[in-house]
């Protein structure tokens, strides 16, 4: 019996001694393995902040572009609207210019449409047309314009005078269709301006 109990104690630090052995063989491993997952979590805090940082800016990024693409529908539909405005201004204009009276103030805007015209080309010896409801306001006044014939051709317009130097080197359109377009961009960059825009 005092065999076996020397054979158990014999066995039992072997079996002490080998644990320890063990044990210590495991701790640098456990003791690496700990440092690895200590360094390792600073950088996938690092990381996960960086992707968090780079998500919010991606965000951030779209969020601009829906609204500024939002703001930039709306205000492409707001000009339309306004030049939708605008185009229907001048069609209910120029129904009123067709049926404009022939009077007195009538007279005196051919005149000065006519001064300006043959200022324009710096010369009074030309041929003016005009629409046939003119001729009979456009004849009398050409006598203040020596030089100056009424052309037998009619112009299909609202009102006002072509005029052409007599050897049809130079022209001036200034009826009142050529002015409305000559207007039409200052008009509607005051409707602009008057709209904020």
């Amino acid at each position: 019996m005092a065999s076996n109990l020397a054979l158990e104690k014999t066995v039992d630090k072997i079996l002490n001694q080998s644990e320890n052995e063990l044990l210590l063989s495991l701790k640098q491993p456990l003791d690496d393995s700990k440092n690895t997952l200590s360094n390792s979590l600073s950088t996938l805090e690092q990381e996960y902040d960086r992707i968090v940082a780079d998500g919010k800016k991606e965000a951030d990024k779209l969020q601009k572009q829906i609204t500024g693409s939002a703001a930039l529908e709306a205000r492409n539909k707001q000009l339309l609207l306004v030049e939708d405005s605008v185009e229907k201004v001048f069609t209910k204009a120029i129904e009123k210019l067709n049926d404009l009276v022939r009077n007195e103030d009538y007279t005196k805007l051919v005149t000065q449409l006519l001064d300006e015209t043959v200022k324009g080309l710096g010369t009074s010896n030309v041929i003016v047309e005009c629409n046939s409801k003119d001729k009979s306001v456009v004849q009398p006044i050409l006598s203040k314009f020596p030089g100056a014939t009424l052309s037998s051709n009619t112009v299909n317009c609202l009102g006002g005078v072509i005029v052409k130097s007599n050897d049809g080197s130079m022209n001036f359109d200034n009826t009142i269709d050529a002015r409305i377009e000559r207007l039409k961009p200052l008009i509607r960059k005051d409707i602009a301006i008057r709209f904020g825009r």
